[in-house]
């Protein structure tokens, strides 16, 4: 199927200005889901008024919540704003109140329980997540130089809004990240041999730190099940890979 070279620049506009990669899938979302919506009309020759239709169509129709309906009013915001150069000013539709309501909450009973029904590597992830307050896609982006073990915190990088911290390493949880590790390790090692081993590191700091992808401290300290293999990075790199099939420029 071919890419629409409409959404493929909104996509640049996007990582241009370094939003996150959730954010640009949900963006991209709407602005497809309001141009099919307006059958297939591009966007500059629409208005407030097509904006308003989809909105209510959302709404009305389908139901949706008001937080789903904000997020699609931010998407073509968006890219009317920064795409198209347009602004929507006379439009009537404005962002939907969300209703304020009291989170439910585990109790510390509640949440053993559930984490002692989990196993192997889920229950160390379960564990953090308890433990050192990680959202589930923080866990996940780990890495193993993200772990003091002399200073007992863990770094989470490019958290939600792009931002750093600190938070504390669990001590119940020493065990069975270092038994990670070590499995990492093993997995790691298997891929190097097979001549594979490369982590995702962004280009500049593939650039920057050259061979740094094939460390074992840049490693995910939750590896996927099946191999990636970064064909890019590792061009970046300038790593000899016969079984890629390119060579050193």
């Amino acid at each position: 199927m071919s890419k629409s070279p409409f959404i493929e620049y909104v996509r640049t506009i996007l990582r241009t200005k370094r939003y996150s990669i959730k954010t640009e899938k949900a963006y991209l979302h709407w602005i497809r889901r309001f141009i099919y919506f307006n059958g297939k009309r591009h966007p500059k020759d629409m208005g407030e008024l097509e904006v308003e239709q989809f909105l209510s169509h959302l709404a009305i129709a389908l139901k949706v919540s008001p937080t789903t309906q904000n997020q699609a009013l931010c998407a073509i915001i968006f890219m009317y704003r920064h795409v198209l150069n347009m602004d929507l000013t006379n439009m009537s539709f404005k962002f939907a109140k969300t209703p304020v309501r009291v989170p439910e909450v585990l109790s510390h009973n509640d949440a053993i329980a559930v984490i002692d029904k989990l196993r192997g590597v889920h229950h160390t992830i379960g564990t953090l997540m308890y433990g050192a307050g990680f959202r589930i896609s923080e866990v996940l982006k780990l890495r193993v130089k993200d772990f003091d073990f002399e200073r007992n915190t863990i770094f989470i990088f490019h958290s939600k809004g792009q931002k750093d911290r600190v938070t504390m390493f669990p001590e119940l949880t020493k065990t069975e990240i270092t038994k990670q590790i070590q499995k990492v390790e093993c997995i790691h090692q298997k891929d190097i041999d097979e001549e594979y081993g490369l982590s995702s590191l962004p280009p500049a700091l593939i650039r920057k730190y050259g061979k740094a992808a094939t460390n074992l401290s840049w490693q995910y300290i939750f590896p996927s099940t099946t191999r990636c293999v970064p064909l890019t990075m590792a061009m970046y790199a300038g790593i000899t890979f016969t079984k890629l099939g390119f060579e050193r420029p």
